[in-house]
């Protein structure tokens, strides 16, 4: 409606781009499929701690694989202070978990059969017992919800929350800031 020179040089500027790239893109090579058994899925999440140095916020990571292909991924700061680093990847799991659960009733709407409970992939073993015992302690009151909502999907048998070194956890690179 009413086009400006402006909105013509941006539509221009946005064809230009995908004549560009039309060859670039996101190559997906699952791994070899057993269609009579369940899918596959995995997620792999990290947080760094304090990274940022004015604000002391921490930064969340994760990425999604779906038989080997990773279809959901995310790197965005977290909007609270942690005072540990198992707080901090205990908020990196909350979101990923949200995730997992968007992904997996996605997959089931679609009559995808997946493998249950969903790997998730931690490299913080303070993150992993408070995601797996509910009981809060005076240290850990103040994240008392988001433990409680991934306790309870672990109790569930829907994810299985398991330490992965730091450098085999895929997530790692989106908690760090590009150099300019």
């Amino acid at each position: 409606n009413k086009p400006t020179p402006n909105a013509m040089n941006e539509l221009k500027r946005a064809l230009k781009y995908a004549l560009d790239t039309k060859k670039l893109g996101l190559k997906l090579n699952p791994e070899k499929l057993d269609t009579s058994k369940e899918f596959e899925v995995k997620l792999f999440s990290d947080s760094d701690w304090a990274g940022d140095k004015d604000t002391r916020k921490s930064v969340t990571g994760y990425c999604i694989f779906f038989q080997g292909c990773a279809v959901s991924w995310k790197s965005k700061g977290q909007s609270t202070i942690s005072l540990s680093s198992s707080e901090a990847e205990l908020m990196a799991l909350s979101e990923a978990t949200k995730e997992i659960c968007f992904v997996y009733q996605l997959l089931v709407s679609m009559k995808v059969p997946v493998k249950t409970p969903i790997i998730c992939n931690v490299d913080n073993v303070g993150a992993i017992f408070m995601a797996e015992n509910a009981t809060a302690t005076p240290k850990s009151k103040h994240i008392d919800i988001k433990a409680k909502f991934i306790t309870q999907f672990v109790a569930d048998k829907f994810i299985k929350v398991i330490f992965v070194k730091s450098e085999n956890n895929v997530a790692d690179i989106f908690t760090k800031n590009v150099q300019f």
